[in-house]
């Protein structure tokens, strides 16, 4: 499919498909984008129907009430809604998609962390994997680095049209986002008095203590241990060249008496 025969229209496929309800995480796909080959690399093998899927994408004819009763072009559109949300995925991590995802989450329309002590922190959409079925869309938190699910279900927008990369990806690119603050952290308390065995108390504090001291002393030990396998490795070797020594004199002193007495047998032999 050559990219001259594309016409841009503003109430296709896609601008339908993006203005369904609970769709507001998808912005939409250039058309030059899908067209093109490269962009498509991969993902022929996992659809049955995939030229059809992608002339669905690319219609500029909206879905009528009847062809929504079909049983054969709703498993068409599945098909094709798949194939859209894994496009997508990769869509948004170029500039052009960044760019326009942009513009969703300054306005909010992502939504905000549910965690209160984030502040109404504007979050991002993720997927926890890039394979389809696996997991619905989620959101992750800029502030404090979490992940949750969204307020709406949203049961037909797979995690995997938007992938595990896109939120980092995302704040790389526009570091002036990335929240100046960090996370405030909830402390338990008790008339203003940090409650006992929980996050932020003494005892805590004293048991991380405790945990690193003994794994420090756990550490010497270990390494106690290593010095005296090196020790007992070279007292070995210096009683080896000791005895490796001893008997090379030995055999020299052999060969000495040795000689020694073949010169007494010649002399005797002389006289």
């Amino acid at each position: 499919m050559s990219q001259s025969n594309i016409s841009v229209n503003e109430n296709g496929w896609i601008k339908w498909y993006c203005n369904l309800e609970d769709h507001h995480f998808f912005c939409e796909i250039d058309e030059f984008f899908i067209a093109d080959q490269f962009n498509l690399y991969g993902l022929k093998q996992l659809f049955d129907h995939f030229e059809e899927a992608l002339q669905m994408i690319l219609s500029p004819n909206t879905p009528t009430d009847e062809d929504l009763e079909d049983d054969q072009f709703l498993e068409l559109y599945n098909e094709a809604s798949e194939l859209y949300g894994l496009l997508h995925a990769r869509f948004i991590i170029t500039p052009q998609g960044l760019t326009l995802m942009k513009s969703k989450y300054l306005q909010g329309r992502f939504g905000v962390c549910p965690r209160v002590l984030c502040e109404r922190q504007n979050v991002l959409p993720i997927g926890l994997s890039h394979d389809l079925r696996t997991s619905r869309v989620k959101i992750f938190c800029p502030r404090c680095q979490d992940v949750y699910s969204p307020k709406k279900q949203m049961s037909d927008v797979d995690g995997s049209f938007f992938g595990s990369v896109f939120p980092h990806i995302f704040l790389s690119v526009f570091s002036e986002l990335n929240p100046t603050q960090p996370a405030n952290e909830f402390v338990s308390k008790i008339f203003g008095f940090k409650v006992h065995k929980k996050k932020g108390s003494k005892f805590q504090i004293q048991q991380n203590q405790t945990e690193m001291y003994y794994y420090a002393e756990d550490h010497i030990k270990r390494l106690s241990q290593i010095q005296t396998s090196q020790q007992q490795q070279q007292s070995q070797q210096q009683q080896q060249q000791f005895s490796h020594k001893n008997d090379e004199e030995a055999e020299k002193k052999q060969k000495e008496a040795l000689n020694a007495i073949q010169k007494l047998s010649k002399q005797k032999q002389k006289k």
